[in-house]
């Protein structure tokens, strides 16, 4: 019998290992996304045992850490106010609030054999908060830096431009903040009527094998 809990995408990882854990998570990499359910009928289940039989070889054995967003905005699991059950993840509609659970999707860290090392790109900032809102629009970026964010990034990350906070610990809302549109806020959507200045930055295949 699983237990009901809030889960939390950052989960710190524990290690069976005398060696120092920032050697170990050295060796560690994310997964792909997967999103192998809806919130359509039950709820939306993305368990490990699940994944495992629809994508047989690309989980490791022993994950130290899963994480999950929101599969339209990724927004961070912990920041939905939804309840969870553990065992992968699995969000049943019955235990909202208002009935039913959003899509999300989850990946695990496991050893970087089963994924190819992936680097960041450098950061950009193609707009500012005027007019309406800060849109780093992912094809707009591949338009003004040509050659610079590879055909299918695996992450993104926004930050604001002269603090370098994480947009998730903003308090703003974001119309979009996914790797395939890339990251656009909206002044109309804010408090106080304007978006921060944001730049981002996307996770590709290292050069040597891009």
């Amino acid at each position: 019998m699983i237990k009901l809990v809030r889960f939390y995408s950052n989960l710190k990882c524990f290690f069976a290992t005398t060696e120092p854990e920032s050697a170990v998570i050295n060796r560690l990499c994310w997964t792909r996304w997967f999103n192998r359910d809806r919130a359509s009928g039950k709820g939306d289940w993305e368990s490990l045992k699940l994944l495992r039989e629809e994508y047989p070889g690309k989980i490791c054995r022993r994950p130290v850490a899963i994480q999950a967003v929101t599969a339209l905005r990724e927004t961070p699991a912990e920041q939905t106010r939804q309840k969870f059950y553990a065992s992968g993840f699995i969000c049943r509609n019955k235990d909202q609030k208002r009935g039913r659970c959003f899509d999300y999707k989850v990946r695990f860290r496991c050893p970087c054999k089963f994924e190819k090392r992936r680097c960041w790109t450098e950061w950009f900032n193609r707009d500012t908060p005027g007019g309406t809102g800060d849109l780093e629009v992912l094809k707009k970026l591949r338009e003004e830096y040509p050659g610079k964010i590879c055909r299918r990034p695996r992450e993104i990350q926004a930050v604001t431009a002269d603090k370098e906070i994480p947009a998730e610990r903003t308090k703003q809302k974001f119309y979009a903040y996914n790797i395939d549109t890339g990251f656009i806020c909206r002044n109309e959507d804010q408090k106080r009527g304007r978006c921060f200045d944001y730049k981002v930055r996307f996770r590709c295949p290292c050069r040597s094998e891009d």
